[in-house]
C-alpha cells in the first residue's frame, strides 16, 4: 500500500457523516502512484460512529480501540496494524479537496530527506484565510511558542501565495500530516504520554534534530473547522497545552539553552495566569498552575527520552527554531504577520 489516510474519531458521528465523504471521494492516487486507503482508528467511541461506518461508508476500513488512548497513542497504536510507505494523519474534522493527495505523495517520492509534510490548511468556515492549527507550516520560538506562515497567536492571514515558496518547517500540523511511516517508527512516533496538544511539535522536532526535514507543500489544500473537540478557552486544552510545551521544550531542547529557556518560560507562565485572572477566567489559571505542577512531577520520567534525543541527534540547535521571541515581536514589534518577521 502506497498511503494509508488515518482519521482518528472518537464520539464524531457528526463530523464522520459531514467530512469523510470527501476524503473517501478525493483520496485516490493515479495508478502511477500507488494505492490509497482510508481508515478510520475508533478510540472507544460510545455515539452511533460505528454503526455510522458500518451503513454508510464499507469502503472505508476500521480499527477498533477499546477505550480513547488519546491523539498520540490512538495514532501510533493504529499505525502499528498498517502496512505503508505513508500515512496521514488526518482530523475528522477536515475537508479535503479533489486531488489532495497526489502532490504530498509526488513531493516525498522526489525529496528523500523529507520525513513529515502538509498542506496548506485553511479555514472551513472563511475558506480565504489560513487555518489556525497549521496554516502553511510551523516554527518556535526562544522560548517554544508556535507560530505559523499565515498565522501568529490569533492573527489569521488571507492567502495570496505570500507562502507558496517550499522552505525548511520546525513542524507540520497534526490536523493533516502525512509521514514516511517507516521514519515515523524509527524516531518513535508521537508521544502518548501527551495524549493530545503538542505531540505533533515533538515529533516533528525530534524529525528535524535526527536529519530529516519537514515540508508544506502549496498545491495540495484543505479545509479544517477546528477546535472540533476542544474549543480554544477550554481548561483541559488549557492545562493539556502548558503542560505539553514545557515537557517538549524538556525533551529537546539543548544543555546550552534548557535551564535558560525554562526560567524564562516559568515567568511568562505565570504572567498568562495572571491574564486568565483578569479576565475572570479562574479555572484557566487553575489549569496553568496544574500544569506546572505536572511538568515537575513528570520530568524524572522524560528523562531518558531527553538522554535519547541528545545521543541520536545530528543536530540540536536547528534553524527553524528561532532565536527571538514572538511575544516580543507580536507585541512590542507589532510585527503581527510572518512576513514582517524579516523585515
Amino acid at each position: 500500500m502506497k498511503v494509508a489516510v488515518v482519521i482518528l474519531n472518537w464520539n464524531g458521528e457528526q463530523m464522520l457523516r459531514q467530512f469523510l465523504p470527501s476524503v473517501v471521494r478525493h483520496s485516490i492516487l493515479p495508478e502511477t502512484l500507488g494505492e490509497a486507503v482510508v481508515y478510520v482508528a475508533d478510540n472507544g467511541s460510545t455515539d452511533g460512529s460505528l454503526a455510522l461506518l458500518d451503513a454508510e461508508f464499507p469502503m472505508v476500513r476500521t480499527i477498533i480501540f477499546e477505550e480513547n488512548y488519546g491523539f498520540a497513542d490512538g495514532y501510533n497504536r493504529a499505525f502499528e496494524q498498517i502496512d505503508a510507505e505513508y500515512a496521514v494523519l488526518l482530523n475528522s474534522d477536515v475537508e479535503v479537496t479533489e486531488g489532495w493527495l497526489v502532490p504530498l505523495v509526488e513531493y516525498m517520492d522526489e525529496h528523500l530527506q523529507v520525513g513529515a509534510c502538509q498542506p496548506k490548511l485553511m479555514a472551513y468556515h472563511q475558506k480565504d484565510e489560513f487555518e489556525y492549527a497549521g496554516a502553511m507550516g510551523g516554527f518556535l520560538d526562544r522560548y517554544g511558542y508556535p507560530y505559523c506562515r499565515g498565522r501568529i497567536f490569533d492573527t489569521l492571514e488571507k492567502d495570496h501565495g505570500q507562502y507558496d515558496a517550499d522552505v525548511p518547517l520546525l513542524w507540520a500540523t497534526g490536523a493533516c500530516l502525512m509521514v514516511r511511516l517507516a521514519t515515523y517508527k524509527e524516531v518513535g512516533g508521537l508521544d502518548g504520554r501527551f495524549f493530545a496538544h503538542m505531540e505533533e511539535i515533538d515529533l516533528c522536532w525530534r524529525l528535524r534534530c535526527r536529519g530529516h526535514e519537514v515540508r508544506s507543500v502549496a498545491s495540495s489544500v484543505v479545509y479544517h473547522v477546528g477546535g472540533a473537540t476542544l474549543n480554544a478557552g477550554h481548561p483541559r486544552k488549557t492545562f493539556l497545552n502548558f503542560r505539553n510545551n514545557l515537557l517538549m521544550l524538556y525533551k529537546n531542547l539543548p544543555d546550552s539553552d534548557l535551564h535558560g529557556v525554562l526560567f524564562v518560560r516559568a515567568l511568562l507562565d505565570y504572567v498568562a495566569a495572571a491574564m486568565f485572572l483578569l479576565k475572570g477566567e479562574w479555572d484557566n489559571v487553575k489549569a496553568v498552575f496544574r500544569a506546572r505542577k505536572e511538568f515537575r512531577k513528570l520530568k524524572t520520567e522524560f528523562r531518558a527520552s531527553r538522554e535519547e534525543n541528545l545521543r541520536k541527534s545530528v543536530s540540536m540547535n536547528v534553524p527553524e527554531r528561532t532565536r527571538y521571541s514572538i511575544l516580543w515581536k507580536y507585541h512590542i514589534g507589532r510585527c503581527h504577520t510572518f512576513d514582517q518577521l524579516w523585515q
